[in-house]
């Protein structure tokens, strides 16, 4: 039996649908005796056609196997499939074996609170994480019932994708939970939640309702159940008048979960969610509106991904784009968070933009998913972002009463199975669309975005598409126009390579609301025009249009890097409130600073504080400042009189402010070890936790470089948040001398690292490690060379094209400007 598991080919999965159907899945697992392992009994049902064809099985341990009563070899297993030769008929396939708990995000996923000792559990079965918690035929379209009985310490509360009934209690403290019999379900959508959670309960419609968190986060799960349940009410209300569908899963539990990987995961019954979106600190609107739409996003999913799910990944939009579209709409159209467009347009547009402009861009349908792995990579920017934004231009084009028709049809005639692209588009015919062919061709089937600019000269806008891609797209959009210094919106469509256009010498911003696709950089009268018009620009939407279209002139070196700190100093972002890796403040500091001139930073600064002084007290936009003020600070005398407790008035000194000033003064050598120790053992959260690795790794020692780097490694056991922090926190500028070793390392050493780390996690500290601040030829040499090793597996390849891609990208910029 060999441990090394294989991925599942698109080819295998077509076959062993076309042999297998699966009846039910009776899974019973045993949470309480042992904390590195469970006990997980799996009794599958299922017909065959008689042919040859494999189970999928990860385990630690086999204890038994029988098919039909008769016992099967576990030395069979290979690389976790076990090969079955069943005959024709119903048969039932028992696997008695002992899983690993994980501490990856994937599988079952164990975990400690550090600030009560406390242990948590949660499954995550997506992509080919289910055969670590039971046997089964793990692909989306081999659907069935689940029923679920689970065994666990007497203090624990377990929720699943059923609803769950304590049963019994024993002697030795544990409990005994059973929970009721599923809708058919892929395998990946199985999920369950045990530990000393906190529960918040309610109701709506009908539908029993829940919220849970750690122990430690139930004053926070509190104050901000109100909110979340109110926009769950409103998120019901308006999928069930848009689809005319019932939510079909019973309970809607929201569980919110340690050390999660991704934003949330949609399990029928039981969504899970990282738990930093129950709010510690206080945060700014921009985090408000992202959790909205995050809760958006998965409600919509018990529609289109869950009631019917794509036969195979290669029609992964048909999940992503619609939830991003329709988590979006909700929560602009019922939700306090009217302005969820604006906010997106900073967060998310740029995301799917890079991706389609990449090396690695593929198209939104039919991405040539040939197994599993591969596919994962594509659960990007541009399956969410571009894919939203398709669907979007097709409302428009069909209308509300077309478009739903169509979910709808395709929702009822697919209910609890599975369908494919082919299968939605006839159900939009049949509601009464035209021939859908040419935009399917054009807007889903062809990857990267036209490029569109104004040519002044000529009176035109000149459409380009990508060479690799070519494709013939009409845009519809606006054009929003400075005339006399008031802002005029027109409607364009730009057919063929060239479209007639007059500016004058007007300033002008193509697409501001989003109606098209595509690279909208500014021209040079335009971005000159913008010093004086953005500080009273007041339509939010236009201005985060201005700041995408200043990117991605950046991202293709058409602006001068000294130019768009010239224009954050006219108009400081802040309205974009979040500080987080997408947005613009966090790109200005890691990308354009570096390349803008020796004053940039602080000139950034500077700006910082002056909005920090003129917004409102106490307002979410001075927040945002003050975080701003603080990520470009380089006095550690100010940051120390703001860590003492000195704040600007209207700023309330929390953890998360305590820690993000610990984070800058250690990234200027500021602080130590020992310091940034204590304030752990002072605070020890999960949030401490996390900061204070961020922290040491900053530090510019050394020691704290090997700090970091015995986590990548693996000589040091991390979880998966601390991981990516060490990451963050290793390569800061001005560190040079210290981190230049580890730039060789880094291309030396990732080939063996693949083996201490898997999956999920496996991708992202190759992307948080990646020496991102090293511009030079023979980084780009090494990173291209690297994405070519033999050892190197699919999801770190992708990581590493893509940071080629940009790095060759900033090389561009810094040639093209040498004088910032």
């Amino acid at each position: 039996m060999t441990s090394q598991s294989q991925s599942l080919q698109h080819s295998e999965a077509r076959e062993r649908r076309r042999t297998l159907d699966v009846t039910s899945y009776d899974v019973r697992l045993d949470l309480a005796s042992d904390e590195a392992t469970f006990g997980s009994v799996t009794t599958v049902r299922f017909t065959s056609t008689g042919e040859a064809t494999f189970l999928d099985l990860k385990p630690v341990s086999v204890r038994a196997i029988t098919l039909d009563g008769l016992p099967l070899d576990p030395d069979l297993l290979d690389r976790g499939r076990l090969p079955l030769d069943p005959g024709a008929g119903a048969h039932e396939l028992v696997v008695d074996a002992v899983m690993p708990f994980r501490n990856d995000g994937e599988g079952l996923h164990r975990s400690v609170d550090p600030a009560d000792g406390r242990h948590y559990v949660y499954g995550m079965s997506f992509m080919d994480a289910a055969p670590t918690i039971f046997a089964c035929f793990d692909q989306p379209d081999l659907k069935a019932p689940y029923t679920f009985h689970v065994r666990a310490p007497r203090d624990w509360v377990v929720i699943g994708n059923g609803a769950a009934t304590l049963a019994e209690t024993f002697a030795d403290g544990s409990a005994q939970w059973e929970l009721a019999t599923t809708q058919p379900l892929s395998t990946y959508f199985v999920t369950l939640v045990a530990g000393p959670y906190h529960l918040v309960r309610d109701e709506h419609d009908g539908i029993p309702l829940g919220l849970s968190a750690r122990a430690s986060l139930a004053r926070d799960l509190d104050k901000d159940a109100d909110e979340l349940l109110t926009m769950t009410r409103q998120c019901f209300d308006e999928y069930h008048r848009l689809f005319g569908i019932r939510y079909p899963f019973g309970d809607y539990h929201q569980a919110f979960v340690p050390e999660f990987n991704a934003g949330a995961m949609e399990n029928p019954g039981c969504v899970t969610f990282r738990d930093p979106l129950i709010f510690t600190s206080r945060v700014t609107r921009g985090a408000r509106v992202t959790r909205a739409t995050t809760v958006a996003h998965e409600m919509a999913h018990q529609w289109f991904g869950n009631i019917v799910t794509p036969r195979w990944w290669d029609d992964l939009w048909l999940n992503e784009s619609f939830a991003e579209y329709l988590g979006n709409r909700v929560t602009a159209d019922v939700t306090e968070y009217d302005d969820a467009w604006a906010h997106l347009a900073y967060a998310r547009r740029q995301w799917g933009l890079v991706a389609d402009q990449r090396p690695t861009t593929h198209p939104v349908a039919g991405n040539g998913a040939v197994d599993a792995l591969a596919a994962l990579q594509d659960f990007d920017g541009i399956s969410y972002s571009r894919g939203s934004s398709v669907l979007k231009q097709l409302n428009a084009r069909l209308g509300d009463e077309v478009f739903f028709a169509g979910v709808v049809d395709h929702l009822t005639r697919h209910r609890f199975g599975n369908a494919a692209m082919q299968d939605l588009f006839a159900s939009w015919e049949r509601a009464g669309a035209a021939d859908l062919g040419s935009f399917t061709t054009s807007w889903l089937r062809t990857a990267g975005p036209d490029t569109i600019v104004l040519d002044r000269e000529a009176g035109v806008l000149r459409r380009t598409p990508p060479v690799e891609h070519p494709a013939d797209r009409t845009h519809v959009l606006r054009v929003a126009r400075a005339v006399a210094g008031a802002w005029e919106t027109s409607e364009v469509r730009i057919e063929g390579p060239e479209t007639p256009y007059d500016a004058g010498a007007d300033a002008v911003v193509l697409d501001p609301y989003e109606d098209s696709w595509g690279v909208f950089p500014p021209d040079r009268v335009t971005v000159e025009a913008l010093r004086s018009l953005l500080p009273a620009m007041d339509d939010q939407r236009l201005l985060a249009a201005v700041w995408n279209s200043v990117r991605s002139a950046f991202h293709n070196a058409a602006i001068d890097p000294a130019d768009v700190v010239a224009l954050l100093t006219a108009r400081l972002p802040v309205e974009d409130t979040e500080l987080a890796p997408r947005n613009t403040l966090p790109w200005v500091l890691a990308s354009v600073v570096p390349l803008a001139g020796a004053d940039a930073l602080a000139r950034v600064h500077e700006a910082a504080l002056g909005r920090l002084s003129s917004d409102p007290e106490g307002s979410e936009l001075q927040l945002a400042a003050f975080r701003t003020a603080i990520a470009s600070a380089d006095d550690p005398d100010v940051l120390r009189s703001w860590l003492a407790g000195a704040m600007p008035p209207g700023i309330e000194p929390d953890l998360a402010l305590r820690w993000q000033v610990l984070v800058r003064l250690a990234a200027l050598g500021a602080t130590d070890a020992a310091e940034l120790d204590a304030e752990l053992e002072a605070d020890p959260t999960a949030v401490s936790r996390v900061e204070h690795t961020r922290a040491r790794a900053s530090l510019p020692t050394t020691e704290a470089k090997e700090f970091a780097w015995a986590r990548l490694t693996g000589a040091v056991d991390a979880p998966n948040y601390e991981l990516v922090a060490a990451g963050l926190g290793m390569w800061r500028g001005g560190q040079e001398q210290v981190t230049a070793p580890y730039v060789e390392r880094y291309f030396a050493e990732l080939p063996e690292v693949v083996t201490a780390h898997s999956g999920w996690v496996l991708a992202d500290v190759t992307d948080a490690f990646f020496p991102s601040g090293s511009l030079d030829a023979s980084v780009l040499a090494a990173t291209q060379a690297l994405a070519e090793h033999d050892a190197i597996p699919p999801s770190v390849r992708r990581r590493l094209v893509d940071r080629a891609d940009q790095l060759q990208r900033m090389l561009a910029v810094r040639a093209a400007y040498p004088g910032a």
